[in-house]
């Protein structure tokens, strides 16, 4: 374990997760998260991306490929509350600088002002506008961290179960699988979770779905159906009260018949992908996430080619 982590750990259960837990709305929890994405960037790292419209859905891409180029399309966590394209901008650069594929950003619609679906048809809106414009499906991989990484499973889902065009490769980080909120680790890991407020998880599901089925898959993925799904990457932390989102999602897909690669690691916060600035172990994991993406595309063409 680095000291880098070891302090985090303490500033993110001491101070983060209580001021998370005590933001009385989606809207200051926004204005919270906004804040912490700027400290933890160390500036506005969206400040060089390239806005872009995918039909109704706003996007940024850390810049406009060609069209025979892959892409990665990436839904951003919050818990479909908070959380935008510039929260997790810095991620998204990290991820093109070290797969060489420049990576879109949707802006898909939050709750409670737009509840269950609109996260879910924002997405598919978002993946059916790259397909117009001529992009090859095999060419783009889906990913997510947390609700984002979720959502893309949740698309996944979609296009299998449809017989849609799938995409090269899936990736998720902590994914928020099941808003049935049946996985054993809610309750197990409640003590040892680093920075989700696990008394929150009732409340932020009620204003997500506002009365839907929380077992329908495009909110909970781990209901869907995944026949002829593509490889999937799933990296999740030990101790958090998420894990058994991922294990079991992992074992659904394998029982359809996917590749599945599930990296469980220690004593780590929730998506600490996202402090790669901060800590070793957050880019060793993206390391390796890229390694993955890689394996599953073809080298992107050189500057000389």
């Amino acid at each position: 374990m680095s000291w880098q982590l070891k302090a985090l750990r303490v500033f993110l259960r001491q101070t983060a997760r209580r001021s998370l837990a005590r933001q009385p709305d989606s809207v200051a929890a926004r204005r919270w998260f906004e804040r912490g994405a700027w400290l933890n960037a160390r500036g506005r790292p969206w400040a060089g991306f390239t806005p872009d419209q995918l039909g109704q859905v706003p996007a940024l891409w850390t810049a406009r490929p060609q069209i025979s180029a892959p892409v990665l399309l990436y839904f951003h966590g919050g818990g479909y509350v908070m959380g935008n394209p510039r929260t997790h901008a810095a991620l998204a650069a990290y991820l093109t600088r070290k797969t060489g594929y420049e990576t879109c950003l949707p802006d898909y619609r939050l709750a409670p002002e737009h509840p269950f679906p609109a996260a879910f048809d924002d997405a598919l809106q978002a993946w059916q506008a790259l397909i117009a414009r001529g992009h090859d499906p095999a060419r783009i991989v889906l990913g997510g961290d947390s609700a984002g990484g979720g959502l893309a499973l949740a698309l996944l889902a979609h296009l299998c179960s449809t017989g849609a065009p799938r995409p090269a490769c899936i990736f998720a980080f902590s994914p928020f699988t099941d808003l049935t909120l049946s996985g054993g680790s809610i309750h197990s890991n409640a003590a040892s979770e680093i920075l989700l407020p696990v008394q929150r998880l009732e409340q932020l599901r009620n204003r997500v779905l506002q009365g839907a089925d929380a077992t329908d898959p495009r909110i909970s993925p781990l209901f869907g159906a995944f026949d002829n799904a593509p490889p999937a990457l799933f990296q999740v932390a030990h101790r958090e009260i998420l894990r058994d989102d991922s294990l079991r999602m992992a074992a659904h897909l394998r029982s359809f018949g996917a590749d599945v690669t599930l990296q469980e690691w220690g004593n780590l916060p929730h998506v600490w992908q996202y402090f790669h600035g901060w800590l070793p172990e957050a880019r060793k994991a993206l390391g390796d996430c890229a390694a993955f993406i890689r394996q599953q595309l073809p080298e992107p063409p050189s500057a000389d080619s």
